[in-house]
């Protein structure tokens, strides 16, 4: 508690919002397609299997893709006001590990916007309201939709990708500015984990949303893929910020990316940015016995497994990693939050629902490209 204090006594002297910004300049923008930017970048990746090390190769920028994507990226700005401003920095890192690699299967539109900062997140654990701050992010988000819509899809089927605040902004898109709309006509498919969608137990569509149903089955249209991860065997407490719905008769929607519509476990195609400075619950990863990975990205096929699980207001992606005797790659993988030294029990394996599905989601936008 100490450090949200710290983080909320910090943005106390905020200075102004910056200018809002224009989303028909290119310059507003973290990736478009067609230009060098950091979407573009093939990214080095190595196999990693229970053989040990593979192959290595790059990432791959589609010529033609036949959907886009429209990306809003999770609460990463550290600075100092309750929004940030327009000057990228953190918000590189998590376009190369959440979007960067869907150009392999989509156009990438991805804007900058002056989101909720670290420092807003840590006001509003000590009670302070975050709604002001929330609407000027999700200002940003609407006009740079708009003007997506308007300049830039020209009628295009589109995919909404989003992660944790991003996430939360996109929910509020969908429900404001596409359900009922002509723009739900034209959306494919949203791809939003890492933020609660609450659905009446059993169903699959109502509660955040009235008419946008869930996915149950690979190729469906129109629908959302929403799930927060837990480690298997430590289920979302009492309270828990992520995976409880908050009132009775409601539950978290969770659709499992590897098999939609199922219960069961399923293999994840996962891939790991092997660089990451975050603390690791046991410590840093050893990934192989082999020795330090050979490039920033690993892929692994069936490393760990996904359920969906909902019992009552509870609903989650439940992740266990496969341990296997005698193999070279590791039993281990992160996700946790830890702040001062601890981890925070209500958040989850949160930093890992993008890339512990990566493989998966991309498999998801394809089919509905298709």
């Amino acid at each position: 508690m100490s450090l949200l204090f710290a983080l909320a006594l910090q943005a106390a002297t905020q200075p102004a919002a910056a200018i809002a910004p224009d989303y028909a300049k290119d310059a507003d923008w973290l990736c478009l397609p067609g230009r060098r930017d950091v979407c573009s970048t093939p990214l080095p990746t190595t196999a990693l299997s229970k053989f040990g090390y593979g192959s290595t190769g790059l990432s791959t920028v589609a010529k033609n893709p036949k959907v886009d994507c429209f990306y809003v990226y999770p609460t990463v700005s550290q600075d100092r006001a309750m929004n940030s401003d327009l000057k990228v920095a953190e918000e590189n890192g998590a376009a190369i590990t959440q979007l960067a690699r869907f150009t392999g299967v989509c156009r990438t539109f991805a804007p900058i916007y002056r989101q909720m900062t670290t420092a807003a997140i840590g006001a509003a654990a000590l009670g302070q309201d975050p709604k002001p701050w929330f609407e000027l992010a999700y200002g940003d988000v609407r006009s740079a939709f708009r003007n997506f819509l308007a300049t830039r899809a020209k009628g295009r089927p589109y995919v909404l990708i989003g992660h944790s605040q991003g996430s939360w902004l996109l929910q509020t898109l969908i429900a404001r500015e596409i359900e009922g709309q002509p723009a739900a006509k034209q959306m494919a498919l949203a791809i939003i984990p890492g933020f609660n969608v609450l659905v009446p137990e059993g169903k699959f569509v109502g509660g955040t949303f009235q008419s946008t149903p869930l996915c149950t089955r690979l190729g469906q249209k129109g629908c959302v893929v929403s799930y927060v991860s837990y480690r298997t065997n430590n289920p979302p407490p009492a309270g828990a910020l992520f995976g409880m719905a908050p009132a009775k008769g409601m539950t978290v929607a969770c659709t499992n990316p590897a098999a939609l519509g199922t219960k069961g476990w399923a293999p994840l195609d996962s891939y790991w940015y092997t660089r990451s400075q975050l603390p690791v619950p046991g410590g840093p990863i050893r990934w192989s016995s082999e020795g330090s990975p050979p490039s920033p990205f690993l892929r692994t096929e069936g490393l760990a497994s996904a359920r969906c699980v909902n019992d009552g207001q509870r609903g989650y992606l439940e992740i266990r990693t496969n341990v296997t005797p005698g193999a070279k790659w590791t039993d281990r993988i992160g996700g946790e939050v830890g702040i001062g030294g601890m981890f925070i029990p209500g958040w989850g394996m949160h930093l890992s629902d993008v890339p512990a599905a990566q493989g998966d989601l991309m498999r998801l936008v394809e089919a509905v490209a298709r």
